[in-house]
């Protein structure tokens, strides 16, 4: 059976998106994943499947970032369907496949060929290469009106006046102005890109039902603002580690771009301290904790920052840059009181780890 059981999540897997679709039709495709809330199919963010092989993973496997759950897609399949043994299972998982539409088997196939064909880290490196600064562009002009004051100056970030937008299912691309963040492994790498597509005006994103979509290798890697050098701080959203910047100038920072993803990054060595700034969801709070438990396995401190608001974007536009770096300045180990905004100085009750 365990020859038949490997056979059948083989042929799952070179169908994982068409799986995904029937399972769990709540989740989004995000680069190279779909994206579920957990093996039910319910709304979120702490379930992610790979939809394709890469040359560290296998195409068809999923983790569950809350539940610490893992598999290939027979035993997601398993578990979505409450089957109590593996022969059921396998059951469900050949009437799948037998009943899978010629339709959604020629458009994976596609898919398919169309990513032989170019390699998604290359194409995001090609889109980057095409950016040009934000300082004056409508991506500024986004991220100022969210309250980020910090340096944007990055070179993870970068802007395009005219980035294609095509809804999945749709044969029909727009351009529209994107802010284009770079994805990196710890080598410095290009893995990905995120964009975020925006208002002509800079006023918001795009109205559109998917305004940011990734591009690439984003499992482990992230969006870098500065280099670590002993500390760091991790973190889901772009805008997130945006606004912490704005009031902890020099703190080297990433954003994972997901709580799954931040669950799973990689970290560089000779990490001494880790700040975890997590969303204040559930998903963020268990992507931040399961990055915590792997960060203190490798000898690294880990301290959490959890924000009043969802995130600590929001806390910024809430509370403004001032009162939010007082509220942070407790949290800090005192080795690194140095890097809030200069002006406000701490007392010495935050010690070292």
């Amino acid at each position: 059976m365990e020859s038949v059981a490997a056979n059948l999540a083989q042929r799952l897997a070179e169908r994982a998106e068409a799986v995904c679709h029937y399972y769990l039709p709540n989740g989004v495709r995000r680069g190279a994943y779909w994206i579920v809330g957990d093996v039910s199919g319910a709304k979120g963010r702490s379930l992610y499947v790979r939809l394709r092989s890469s040359s560290s993973a296998a195409g068809g496997r999923w983790t569950d970032a809350a539940s610490g759950e893992h598999g290939d897609l027979l035993d997601l399949i398993r578990l979505n369907r409450g089957l109590a043994t593996v022969s059921d299972a396998l059951d469900e998982a050949r009437a799948f496949l037998n009943e899978l539409p010629r339709q959604a088997v020629e458009h994976a196939a596609h898919d398919r060929a169309a990513r032989a064909e170019r390699h998604p880290s290359e194409a995001a490196s090609r889109l980057f290469a095409l950016t040009n600064p934000v300082s004056g562009t409508i991506a500024e002009t986004y991220l100022r009106g969210r309250c980020i004051t910090g340096d944007l100056g990055f070179p993870a970030l970068g802007f395009l006046a005219n980035c294609y937008h095509r809804a999945d299912g749709s044969t029909e691309a727009k351009p529209l102005p994107a802010l284009i963040a770079r994805v990196t492994d710890l080598n410095g790498r290009i893995t990905g890109v995120h964009r975020t597509w925006l208002r002509a005006d800079g006023g918001g994103k795009a109205d559109l039902p998917e305004p940011r979509k990734a591009l690439g290798e984003l499992h482990g890697h992230g969006v870098r603002f500065g280099t670590p050098s002993g500390v760091l701080a991790a973190g889901e959203g772009i805008e997130t580690m945006l606004a912490l910047r704005s009031v902890l100038p020099r703190l080297p920072s990433v954003a994972a771009l997901s709580a799954a993803h931040l669950g799973a990054l990689r970290l560089p060595e000779g990490l001494k301290r880790l700040y975890i700034a997590c969303d204040n969801d559930r998903a963020g709070l268990d992507g931040g904790l399961a990055l915590a438990a792997r960060a203190i396995s490798q000898g690294i401190a880990a301290r959490l920052l959890v924000p009043d608001g969802k995130d600590f974007n929001d806390d910024l536009k809430s509370l403004g840059s001032a009162s939010l770096a007082q509220r942070l300045g407790p949290d800090l180990w005192r080795d690194d009181q140095g890097i809030v905004i200069p002006r406000f100085r701490f007392g010495a009750d935050s010690t070292g780890p």
